[in-house]
């Protein structure tokens, strides 16, 4: 029997690459874990952290620095040379572009090469959209203030400036004119050098599109796309777009609105993604629904769980089925409206103490959280991004309902805080530690 056919004769193993925080993505690992295990599956998590809650539903955990793209591939290599690897998942944004040629490398179900590349480079997106007659804003990759007052100039105001790689709106700046530019990009730039990998320290000039934002969760398998849920997302005043909330109804009519649909499947078919799970952001315009960004991972900031307390699409079941090159079943089992609200400090402070609802303090509320614990300095752009404190969760029958018990619930949130000192405007933004993974 030779090598590789010793390896097919062993049970498969499916390889996760970062697992996030628990309070964020452990409700989608236990339905993955139970799935798996099911399936006859070894479950294997590479880790940059020492494990802790995860030890419950992984078979086997190694530590690695899946930040260093050497590391990670020479990990991944060495596992696969000692593993039969059937599929390979990653919901960690800085994380998806490397995962995502591996899965290409070890031929794997994956995003593809070119569907990775697509969905993790904000200006590629652009680029491939346009190129395929998807209307797209018009928009300009910059590298320093002159290129960036050029191409606003030929695109005329008022221009939005983002970091090329970026997530959770993280360093996205509206310029109204050419007074507010130079202080945008400023911002946009300096978030986009926290990016570890190639996108760095480049920031993307485009036109501006109004509308209400919303986000669509979906599956891809063998290039079908199969949308999951929508979200309605609720964001701060310009000239930041912090978000601050999402709601998801699973009766929302635009879940069947055919030509949202439409771009939704043509986007991807363009921009080659085969396999996985991508969370693209819209906004409703006055001329059709026009593509924000694509990502390749689930949504951020906790709306696969509303998802999930929405529809009854259970997607950790959704994230093992397209890792593993099955159909997946995205039925709804139920009918409802769930939402988040995030606390924001008033202004820059620090965290002294909080105090949450319980879920018997409010009706509808499922679950409170902190964000951000005792001792947090917390600071609102452009010093520091994702200020959050805590977070509600609410569900209800309408959504009108479920925006009045949201509002409710995050009353009940009592926080003690001090000041502090002004943001130093020549250091790097602030973004409390761990909180990037709410996007992830």
């Amino acid at each position: 029997m030779t090598e590789h056919q010793e390896k097919s004769a062993e049970p498969g193993t499916l390889l996760v690459i970062g697992s996030g925080l628990k309070e964020y993505r452990e409700y989608l690992v236990g339905p993955m874990s139970r799935r798996a295990r099911a399936a006859g599956l070894e479950l294997l998590l590479v880790n940059n952290l020492r494990p802790t809650w995860q030890r419950e539903y992984f078979d086997e955990i190694v530590v690695a620095d899946v930040f260093d793209t050497a590391t990670m591939n020479a990990t991944v290599r060495g596992i696969a040379a000692r593993k039969h690897i059937v599929g390979l998942l990653c919901w960690d944004e800085p994380l998806v572009l490397d995962a995502g040629l591996l899965a290409a490398e070890l031929g794997v179900p994956g995003l593809s090469e070119r569907g990775v590349r697509g969905v993790r480079d904000k200006e590629r997106t652009r680029s491939v959209l346009t190129a395929a007659g998807q209307r797209q804003p018009g928009f300009a990759l910059t590298a320093d203030l002159a290129e960036a007052r050029a191409a606003a100039e030929r695109i005329g105001y008022p221009v939005v400036l983002k970091p090329r790689a970026m997530g959770a709106s993280i360093g996205v700046v509206f310029a109204g004119d050419a007074a507010e530019l130079d202080a945008a990009f400023t911002t946009a730039l300096a978030a986009s050098q926290v990016d570890p990998g190639p996108y760095r320290a480049s920031v993307i000039v485009e036109e501006y599109a109004g509308g209400p934002e919303i986000s669509v969760d979906g599956a891809v398998h063998k290039g079908e796309y199969l949308p999951l849920f929508l979200a309605r997302k609720y964001s701060s005043d310009e000239p930041y777009f912090e978000e601050v909330g999402h709601v998801v109804d699973a009766a929302d009519p635009l879940l069947s609105d055919p030509r949202l649909l439409a771009v939704l499947a043509d986007a991807h078919r363009a921009l080659g993604v085969e396999d996985g799970i991508t969370h693209t952001e819209l906004r409703l315009t006055d001329r059709g629904p026009l593509i924000i960004e694509v990502n390749g991972r689930l949504g951020g900031d906790l709306i696969p769980l509303l998802g999930r307390i929405a529809t009854g699409v259970e997607p950790g079941e959704v994230l093992f089925d397209v890792a593993v090159g099955r159909r997946p079943d995205i039925a709804p089992t139920r009918s409802a409206v769930a939402g988040i609200r995030f606390g924001y400090p008033e202004q820059d402070c620090r965290l002294e103490e909080l105090t949450l609802p319980k879920p018997a303090d409010s009706p509808g509320l499922v679950h409170a959280a902190p964000m951000a614990p005792p001792g947090t300095v917390l600071r609102l752009p452009p010093g520091g991004y994702l200020a959050r404190h805590s977070f509600v969760i609410c569900e209800a029958d309408t959504v009108a309902a479920c925006e009045q018990r949201l509002t409710a619930a995050a009353a009940l949130v009592d926080l003690a805080v001090s000041a502090v000192e002004p943001a130093d405007p020549d250091a790097p933004f602030a973004m409390p530690a761990g909180l990037l993974d709410v996007d992830r």
